[in-house]
This record gives structure tokens, C-alpha cells and sequence, in this order.
């Protein structure tokens, strides 16, 4: 088995999640950036929808004056002005900086800003990633969008960050709230943007939330073994049996396959569907279901991802661990992997040929193959999942046969810094939010420490990925319900220094 082609990690393969997995689920891990796959997690909270959708005609091209450059498209953004103090206030709008997906579904799954909204009198507004749902230059036309690398060509981080702030500044112009002070909110993807977005454009927003923003995770600076390392300590914490009944299950998988019968048996063994079977695509799904898990081991039950339990990977040790298994390996692993697909218990079979895509993330396969080359895919000897090493060399030969481009693994540091960030950011930023849970894969290329008295990191041993701008619940435990107070705080001082500032220089 080739782990690249395998491990849902490899950002290609996977295009940031342009195949989420349902609770009957995938061929291949998706390849995708684990932090977009969501489902209406608001649908509990309220059936209707508490936004408005609006649509502001964006420039193609901000950095450059060419006649194309000049070609707009619909740029979708989301609006909540329930508790919005208004102009005449300046009470303050809160910002969601969109990732590779639909914005409706950011959206839905980030509760914090609905929670602390009143309380700040805010406006929320989720501006939506360009190329992604429905803005979609080129006259919306996605099959125009997404021909080719000239068109493709369009789609950046940068081009992103300038359209937000494009998109903001004629907001506030149009709502008459000049001064009303913007705060930006992000996670995964969204909270790099949002982090960047503060760095870049410090004269649109007061301070940016950054919750479990990958911002080191690029070559030379975090370990491309460091993503899988973390997942294997989530299970070995829970059960040493656990994580060596995994560990030793790939190559029983493999060798079961190459036997005569062997598929049929793999089958079975784990309730697949009639319809596609193969060695390579089981391994993938499991591997699939261990990744999700350990990045959404939250303290509540979700249906973030898919429904789960909380603190689903205990619980898919608890399965693995259940005496009743006795030595049955597939068993084992297959109770583990129902806590993930079919925790709703509504599957029948699991069917491995299933891919879709109901969000439109495929875009972040050209990102992944352009950009964002964040090297995720490194196995030691002890990892929960095949040894297995990264290379970029691979990474760059698929992009080319796909897209026809060459990766630059060191723009996003050139362009946004990441090296010696603890020396040198703190001379030039400040207000900035970094939240990450110990518990999250991604973890590992995040900002633990903090940086200046302005750029705060809150690390949460127990967290698990962005799990602070989820909805609170009631079960929610204390450090938790610690970790989101520490976040409204430090905003409150933001925005009370900015008014403050603003009394004095008005």
C-alpha cells in the first residue's frame, strides 16, 4: 500500500475535503484539510436560518492591472444583524474569514460568534473563499472556474485576503459604520486567513481569533511527522492495546487481501457493500476514521464531521478493548470504525466507492498543489498508522500531471512569515488570538506560546480542532467554558481600547 495515496493527510489527494465522508463513506480518505468537513451543527439550534445572504461584486484580480484584472464576479457573504448595536454606536461587526467550502456551512458550525453576539451588540458577517460555494468568477460558470490553471490561476490566499477587505470596507461604508471596529474570526484554514488577514490589512481589523490555524505547518519548520505522531498519542493515551491492535492491523489487512478469498472475507469482516471492495480503499477508510476522530475528540456528542459520541477516540478504544472481540483483529477494528461511520446506527454496509462532494471543496487540491504545501504525511516506526516518509518531490509530480503547475512550498512564508515567528512577529503585530487543542492533529504547526503581550496563544490540553468556536452546551466542561471566556475577554479589551483611542482622536 502506498501511504500517499492512502492517508487522508496528503493535502492533494486530498483537495480539502472534497470528499467528506458520510456515515456511509469513501473509497479514499479525503483529501482535504480536516477542519471543513461539517455538517448543520446550527440545524439543532434554530431550523431557520439566522443570516441573510447578500452578494457584492468583486474585482478578478486585485494586484494587478491587466484588462483581465478587471473582470468581476458575485461574491457571496452572509449577514446577522440581530443584535447589532448600529452605526451611531460604532458597536462593533464580527467577521468569519471563509475557508475552502460553502460559507453556509462556516456558517452553521461557528457558534461562538451567535453565543457572544449579543453581548457585544456585534454585527456577524461570513464573507465566503472565492472559487468556493457560490462565488465562482468568471460568471459563476464553475465549469469556465475550474478548466484550467489560467483560470484557476485566480485562486489564492492573497486574492482572498484582498477581496475581504475589499468586501468590508464598502460594507461599512454603505452601513455607515466607518468606525464601527472589526474583529476577524477563522478556523483550520479560516483562522490562518483570519491571522493573515490581521498582519496584512491591521487598518480594517482591531484583532483577529484564530482557533487551530496551521500557520507553521510549512516545510522547515514543523515536522511533517508531527500530524501523525499526535494522532497516535490520542489513542495510545486511551489504551496501549488500542493503539498496538491498530498499529499491527495494516499489514493483516494487507496479506488478508493478496489471499485467495481474502476480499470477500475484508468484506464481511467490516460490513463493505457489494458493490467495490479492495485492500488499499479499506485501509484508507480506516486510516480516514482515525484521523477524523482524533481531530474532533470533543467533550460533547457532535455532528460536526459525522454524529459522534463524546470523546468518540475513548470510545473507539473502549470498542477495540471490548473482551467480547477476544483476539478477532477485523472485529476490533471494525467496532472502531461504527463509532465514526454509523454512530447514528442507520448504515446497512459502508460503501468504499461512495465520493461526494455536497460542499465544493475540490478548489483546495489546486491550493494544496500550489500554496499551501503543508507536509503532513511523515510515519516513525511507532506510529499508529505504516512508516512512511514525505516527499515533496511527489507532492510537486502529481501537481504537475494535474495541473500543470509547479509548487512554491516557501511562498506562504515569504508572503506571511512563519520562520523565527516567536522573534519576529511580536515586533510588528499584535491583538491576535491563537488557540489550538493538544489534542488536535494540526496542533503541531500552531503558535503555543505566546508571542507578545498582544499576541496571545491558548493552549487547551484536552482540546480537540477549532472545538472553542463551537456552540457552548451545558455539558461543556470547565476549561473549556475557561478557554472562551479568556477569548471574549481579551476582544472586550480590544474593542474598549479602540474606543478609547478613538475618543481621543476624534
Amino acid at each position: 500500500m502506498r501511504i500517499t495515496e492512502n492517508l487522508i493527510i496528503l493535502f492533494w489527494l486530498f483537495s480539502v475535503f472534497s470528499c467528506l465522508i458520510s456515515s456511509l463513506t469513501v473509497a479514499k480518505p479525503a483529501s482535504r484539510f480536516p477542519s471543513s468537513a461539517i455538517r448543520a451543527e446550527l440545524a439543532r439550534k434554530n431550523s431557520n436560518k439566522p443570516y441573510k445572504a447578500k452578494y457584492f461584486t468583486q474585482i478578478l484580480d486585485h494586484f494587478n492591472f491587466n484588462p483581465k484584472s478587471y473582470q468581476r464576479f458575485q461574491h457571496r457573504y452572509l449577514i446577522n444583524d440581530t443584535y447589532w448595536g448600529g452605526p451611531k454606536k460604532n458597536s462593533p461587526i464580527f467577521v468569519y474569514t471563509g475557508n475552502e467550502g460553502d460559507i453556509e456551512w462556516f456558517a452553521q458550525n461557528t457558534g461562538f460568534m451567535y453565543d457572544i453576539a449579543p453581548d457585544f451588540d456585534a454585527l456577524l458577517v461570513f464573507i465566503e473563499h472565492r472559487f468556493y460555494g457560490k462565488s465562482i468568477p468568471f460568471g459563476g460558470d464553475k465549469e469556465t472556474a475550474y478548466s484550467n490553471a489560467s483560470t484557476l490561476g485566480y485562486l489564492t490566499s492573497t486574492q482572498a485576503l484582498a477581496d475581504y477587505a475589499t468586501l468590508i470596507i464598502d460594507l461599512k461604508k454603505n452601513l455607515t459604520a466607518v468606525e464601527a471596529p472589526v474583529v476577524v474570526f477563522g478556523g483550520s484554514y479560516g483562522g490562518m486567513l483570519a491571522s493573515w488577514f490581521r498582519l496584512k490589512y491591521p487598518h480594517i481589523a482591531i484583532g483577529a481569533l484564530a482557533s487551530s490555524a496551521p500557520i507553521l505547518n510549512f516545510e522547515n519548520i514543523t515536522s511533517p511527522y508531527s500530524f501523525n505522531n499526535i494522532i497516535t498519542q490520542d489513542f495510545r493515551s486511551e489504551s496501549e492495546t488500542c493503539y498496538k491492535v491498530i498499529m499491527g492491523s495494516w499489514k493483516k489487512i494487507e496479506n488478508t487481501g493478496k489471499r485467495s478469498g481474502g476480499l470477500e472475507l475484508l468484506r464481511k469482516s467490516f460490513g463493505i457493500c457489494k458493490n467495490y471492495i479492495d485492500a488499499d480503499a479499506l485501509e484508507g477508510w480506516l486510516q480516514t476514521a482515525f484521523v477524523y476522530t482524533a481531530m474532533t475528540d470533543y467533550p460533547t456528542p457532535s455532528n460536526f464531521l459525522n454524529p459522534l459520541p463524546a470523546y468518540p477516540v475513548k470510545q473507539m478504544c473502549n470498542a477495540i478493548d471490548d473482551p467480547k472481540t477476544g483476539n478477532d483483529t477485523f472485529a476490533k477494528l471494525y467496532g472502531a470504525a461504527n463509532v465514526y461511520y454509523n454512530y447514528s446506527g442507520t448504515a446497512t454496509c459502508f460503501n468504499l466507492a461512495y465520493s461526494p462532494d455536497p460542499h465544493g471543496l475540490d478548489m483546495w487540491g489546486w491550493q494544496a498543489c500550489t500554496e499551501m504545501i503543508m507536509p503532513t504525511e511523515g510515519n516513525n516506526k511507532k506510529s499508529i498508522f505504516p512508516e512512511s516518509r514525505w516527499s515533496y518531490s511527489e507532492r510537486a509530480a502529481t501537481c504537475k500531471d494535474d495541473f500543470g503547475v509547479d509548487p512554491r512550498p516557501n511562498w506562504i512564508t515569504t508572503e506571511f512569515g512563519g520562520r523565527d515567528i516567536y522573534r519576529v512577529l511580536k515586533r510588528y503585530g499584535s491583538n491576535m488570538i491563537f488557540f489550538n487543542g493538544l489534542r488536535d492533529p494540526w496542533s503541531g504547526g500552531g503558535v503555543l506560546k505566546n508571542i507578545s503581550k498582544t499576541i496571545v496563544a491558548i493552549v487547551a490540553e484536552q482540546g480537540a480542532h477549532h472545538v472553542d468556536i463551537r456552540f457552548a452546551t451545558k455539558e461543556d466542561p470547565k476549561w473549556l467554558r475557561d478557554v472562551r471566556q479568556m477569548e471574549i475577554n481579551i476582544i472586550s479589551k480590544w474593542i474598549s481600547e479602540y474606543y478609547d483611542d478613538l475618543a481621543h482622536h476624534s
